[in-house]
């Protein structure tokens, strides 16, 4: 739902833009899609802590697996991840709101970002970065870190295996997951961490686009990869079009 949400939020503006070269959407409009992109973001961020906590479990603590991580337990980590994320994104979007844009209407960008609109606001915008700051550790910095523990519990798990078909089989349960983190936080750190005076503004549109539309769209292919069934079909489907 999450990957739904933001290619049906960010694409058919960008495939517009990119078509048009360029477009003209008033800033309530804007407003709205830097809601739900930042949304989306944040849920994504706290999301994958989630799965990191779920693969710790699986492998770190076999034995407590089940009775930790049950169905309520996943409904519950899922919905409090949605009201938190979409929660502080509408604290950022109203602020922003409140601000007074009048230096430009323009916007150099694929879509409505939050540096981008601080840029051409001719208000203070000093305590927004602030505000924003302050709630990204709980969305982005505080998660990454929780990420990063957790595999590096996970690495140490694997390498106290003994067989070599146990480290693969540990390893195959959490690498689809390591896989989009990786790429994920990537991107977003390689947009957001770089100064904007240091980056040319094509590079930040083409790290925008992998994990606005890039993420999304290799998550489906990532995770069901390790599905039994859809490797069976697409290795019929393979060799029927060889044979053919």
């Amino acid at each position: 739902m999450s990957d739904i949400i933001v290619t049906s939020d960010i694409v058919p503006t960008m495939l517009y833009i990119i078509l048009k070269d360029g477009i003209t959407m008033s800033l309530s409009q804007c407003i709205i899609q830097l809601y739900f992109f930042g949304s989306c973001e944040g849920f994504e961020c706290l999301l994958l802590t989630v799965m990191s906590y779920d693969r710790y479990l699986a492998i770190c603590k076999p034995l407590h697996y089940s009775s930790i991580m049950t169905r309520n337990h996943c409904v519950a980590s899922s919905f409090l991840t949605w009201i938190y994320s979409f929660s502080v994104s509408l604290i950022d979007t109203i602020t922003i709101s409140q601000l007074s844009f009048c230096k430009s209407n323009l916007i150099d960008h694929l879509l409505c970002d939050l540096a981008p609109l601080l840029e051409i606001s001719c208000s203070d915008t000093s305590i927004v970065r602030v505000e924003v700051f302050a709630l990204s550790v709980n969305v982005i910095i505080l998660p990454c870190l929780l990420i990063i523990v957790s595999y590096l519990f996970i690495l140490g798990t694997i390498l106290r295996i003994q067989s070599v078909s146990g480290r693969q089989k540990a390893f195959s349960t959490c690498s689809s997951q390591l896989m989009v983190v990786a790429i994920f936080y990537g991107t977003m750190f390689g947009v957001y961490s770089v100064p904007v005076k240091t980056q040319s503004m094509s590079v930040i549109k083409v790290l925008s686009l992998l994990y606005t539309v890039g993420t999304p769209l290799m998550n489906p292919v990532i995770y069901s990869l390790k599905n039994k069934d859809i490797k069976t079909a697409l290795r019929k489907t393979i060799r029927k079009n060889i044979y053919f």
